[in-house]
């Protein structure tokens, strides 16, 4: 198993943001900044509701699902609604119509992830639909995933041939630590939906131990999560298969057993980290760097890694938009965002929200 060492705590006291980073590995600076004047941000969409999951087809339009069950083609001066599902989501709390991904090699199928009312309560699954049959359902791949009005996961990534998905403990602490439950854990299937034959417990499961992941990203095949903690401890973790990362057991980091992974950074109080990427853009600066929006938090938060020790964060547009949930990378290597103001948590949104962002250099 992976294990990292505990070697400072580092308290803050930096306007929005006052408590306690833990990391791992070498000593972490955090810094708060304004956006460099050679960057520019600009709004690509607004008057969205609570966007979730996104990815861009292969034609290059974007696509965007909203919680409350509807998904969106954005293209310069448009922003439709292409498929209204309402009627078969559950917008319940965090529920909803969560993760979005398109398949790899079929541009007219593309990947949901749904909670839903079925005869026994609650309900997560995950479907694949047929784009060009305005988003029909062409089969459920996986039903069954217990749900919540909170703690649902959510999240979607496609890596090597492999759907890699991010389910929460769905507000039942016990139910992560048991790896015949698909709650609490992040899973890896085919394409087509089976287990993936390289999973460590002949089943769904890849990794297990997790209160409510939100963030999926990789790196050179190292594939890196976000997560929520309680009142403490959210988390970024390094997965690996098999690996127990602790919930509810351990929260943030543990002792120096073989049975739990530690995290590389945690953060008290809790910022809430959304939907993770790795910027590979041309912003010279930020090459190479991990990013993930934060709600509570209201910003962006960039993450330095060397050697799979986190050694430099920085907390960008902090307060300027509000909550922020999903950050990606566009083909045309930018760095977008979404903001989620509309979901109930935000004291004021803007007239224009909710929106997506992209940084570009200026």
């Amino acid at each position: 198993m992976r294990r990292r060492t505990y070697l400072r705590t580092m308290a803050l006291g930096i306007t929005g943001f006052t408590g306690c980073i833990k990391s791992t590995g070498s000593t972490t600076q955090t810094s708060t900044a304004n956006i460099d004047q050679g960057v520019r941000i600009k709004t690509i969409a607004m008057n969205l509701e609570v966007p979730w999951g996104a990815d861009f087809h292969s034609n290059g339009d974007l696509y965007v699902t909203e919680r409350p069950g509807r998904i969106r083609r954005i293209r310069p001066n448009s922003n439709d609604i292409v498929a209204d599902i309402t009627d078969q989501i559950a917008h319940s709390g965090e529920g909803g119509l969560l993760g979005f991904e398109f398949h790899p090699e079929n541009d007219n199928l593309a990947y949901t992830y749904q909670t839903y009312d079925s005869q026994n309560g609650l309900r997560n699954r995950i479907v694949r639909h047929r784009i060009n049959d305005e988003f029909e359902r062409e089969r459920t791949l996986l039903d069954g995933i217990p749900a919540s009005s909170v703690h649902n996961g959510g999240r979607l990534a496609i890596y090597d041939d492999a759907l890699y998905v991010t389910t929460g403990d769905a507000d039942n602490k016990g139910q992560a630590q048991d790896r015949d439950s698909l709650a609490g854990k992040v899973l890896r299937l085919t394409l087509d939906g089976e287990p993936h034959p390289d999973n460590p417990f002949d089943n769904e499961v890849f990794t297990y131990g997790h209160r409510n992941p939100q963030g999926l990203a990789f790196r050179d095949g190292t594939l890196l999560s976000t997560e929520h903690g309680p009142i403490t401890d959210d988390e970024i973790n390094v997965l690996d298969a098999g690996n127990n990362y602790g919930w509810p057991t351990v929260t943030g980091m543990g002792d120096q057993s073989d049975e739990f992974t530690n995290p590389i950074a945690t953060y008290t109080p809790t910022i809430a980290p959304g939907g993770a990427t790795f910027y590979d853009g041309p912003i010279s600066q930020w090459q190479g760097d991990f990013f993930f929006g934060t709600l509570a938090g209201q910003h962006l938060h960039r993450v330095q890694i060397e050697n799979g020790d986190v050694v430099k964060q920085e907390r960008l547009l902090e307060g300027e938009y509000g909550r922020l949930r999903t950050t990606f990378i566009g083909p045309d290597k930018h760095l977008y965002v979404t903001t989620s103001n509309q979901d109930g948590r935000s004291a004021a949104p803007a007239p224009q929200d909710d929106r997506v962002l992209r940084l570009q250099p200026a």
